[in-house]
């Protein structure tokens, strides 16, 4: 089923031929009226044109009213002609709608150091039929992903809709994807961004699939009011729900998985120790091998752990995998047969209790599989 755009916001797409497939590679992301907007970007330092610009104009405080956003073709590492590419595709964008370059944000995704073919866009943005559904916009901004990310939440009659792209070179902060969040309820610019920082931190910067972070990657959650004021704090849940599944589909999506990992970690020092250390499990390439072979090698996921880190004793760590108790300060006797079986699903858990304090955190990822190999050999041959 079509997913509706909050009041106010509309989106559409083309074929600009960005994309050597053909497939739709261009897409605007609109609001009718002037938006409240937080912003994460990636802290790599090879970062993309898009990302020095919306860096920018976050700084400058005003209002945002739309997204460009090109697939295909990162616009990164490709000199002084790259941010003058990226200026010009937000002008191109800003003519289209009538509106301001300044109320414009940038987002590019694809192959680096190659140059932006900004006639294809200047032909393909007055092409765009905007409209009030994700659909058309979502798949546009598309890469290696396999599948089209969406989600959805309404709080008091409020909508909060996110789009996302995302499924190679992921790893914290931030992980590599285009996230798009639209919501039309009214918020503060500041408790907007206060907020925004960390839902971040709790969701996209939690997925990891081969801990490689991009030049690319952004965050936007835009509040552009036209259905009124709601209250914040279920409205704020609801927004990191939105987030929190954007990332679980993310980490599904990862380039070669046949299977979504979710760790819970408890028992944290801190919740920044808990978000560590379910990270290093999630991203331990020795134990999404093991995943991917449904081997219950719990030894690789206590390495994972000591060297995330987080503070522990291993005498009080408890592992369990698939809810199977493998680990409590010292190896359990356990059934490997069953518990490998039990790994051969869609999705699997490991849980881990550090035994220290009372924070808690998830962490996304996925097995490391053959096909990850394939894609990323041959990815611009």
């Amino acid at each position: 089923m079509a997913v509706r755009l909050p009041r106010g916001f509309r989106a559409g797409a083309v074929r600009a031929g960005i994309k050597p497939s053909g497939r739709p590679d261009l897409a605007l992301l609109v609001s009718g009226l002037p938006a409240h907007w937080a912003y994460a970007a990636t802290q790599n330092r090879a970062a993309a044109p898009s990302i020095h610009r919306g860096r920018a104009l976050y700084a400058q405080g005003g209002p945002l009213r739309a997204v460009v956003v090109n697939a295909g073709n990162a616009n990164c590492a490709t000199g002084e002609r790259g941010f003058r590419d990226d200026a010009r595709m937000a002008e191109l964008a800003a003519q289209r709608l009538g509106i301001s370059p300044e109320e414009v944000l940038t987002a590019s995704t694809g192959v680096i150091g190659v140059p932006l073919p900004v006639e294809r866009i200047e032909r393909g943005l007055p092409q765009i039929d905007l409209t009030p559904f994700a659909q058309a916009f979502a798949e546009a901004i598309l890469t290696t992903d396999l599948v089209v990310k969406v989600a959805e939440a309404e709080v008091a009659g409020a909508r909060i809709v996110g789009v996302a792209k995302g499924s190679g070179m992921i790893h914290p902060n931030l992980a590599t994807m285009l996230a798009f969040l639209v919501t039309d309820a009214w918020v503060p610019q500041e408790v907007l961004r206060e907020a925004w920082r960390g839902i971040v931190d709790r969701t996209f910067n939690q997925v990891t699939v081969d801990g490689d972070t991009s030049t690319n990657d952004l965050a936007l959650l835009m509040a552009n009011g036209a259905y009124g004021e709601v209250p914040l704090e279920p409205l704020l849940e609801a927004v990191e729900g939105v987030a929190r599944e954007l990332s679980r589909k993310i980490a599904r999506d990862g380039e070669g998985a046949t299977k979504l990992m979710t760790v819970r970690v408890q028992g944290a020092a801190t919740e920044e120790e808990a978000r560590r250390a379910a990270r290093a499990v999630a991203a331990s390439l020795l134990w999404k091998s093991a995943l991917y072979g449904n081997d219950p090698n719990w030894g690789r996921i206590l390495a994972a752990l000591g060297n995330s880190g987080a503070r522990f004793d291993p005498l009080r760590v408890e592992i369990r995998l698939q809810g199977v108790p493998l680990y409590r300060g010292g190896a359990l006797p356990f059934d490997r047969e069953r518990a490998s079986q039990a790994m051969r699903a869609e999705e699997v858990e490991v849980f881990v209790d550090l035994g220290e304090g009372p924070f808690r955190a998830e962490a996304w990822g996925c097995d490391l599989t053959e096909g990850y190999v394939r894609i990323n050999a041959l990815y611009t041959t």
